[in-house]
């Protein structure tokens, strides 16, 4: 799958991004909904993790899964009240979840430095697991 052409919009930016220009750097992308506990979770811990992260050996992106929210707005609404500074990507409704395969939220892709996945982490699997998934390819 190449997605490298991949384009959606970033609402902390306000602008479309391409995935391509994270090509270069390993990257970590995680599928969310703003009503799922376990994406709530994870967010924070997300949340964490790029704010001690060099930015400049890593990519992160969180991609809110509109297709799955009760109203379109629900994802901003939620980024905005939990006052996350990470790039959020609005999916066109569940068009990058399905082409990604991802089964639930969240879900963490983990991705090379020429984007191609090398992991992908469920909802069931915990913060040290997507870390050590992460360490395989930093």
């Amino acid at each position: 799958m190449d997605i490298s052409s991949i384009r959606l919009f970033d609402i902390q930016e306000s602008r479309e991004v391409s995935l391509s220009e994270y090509r270069g750097k390993p990257c970590i992308i995680t599928f969310w909904a703003s009503w799922c506990p376990d994406s709530q979770r994870d967010l924070v811990r997300k949340h964490q993790l790029y704010q001690q992260m060099d930015k400049s050996e890593l990519g992160f992106i969180t991609i809110n899964v509109v297709g799955r929210e009760g109203n379109k707005l629900d994802g901003i609404k939620y980024m905005e009240q939990n006052q996350f500074q990470f790039p959020v990507l609005l999916d066109e409704g569940t068009k990058i979840y399905d082409l990604f395969e991802c089964k639930g939220v969240p879900t963490t892709i983990i991705l090379d430095e020429e984007l191609v996945v090398r992991e992908t982490f469920g909802e069931r699997a915990t913060f040290i697991e997507i870390m050590n998934g992460l360490a395989k390819v930093i």
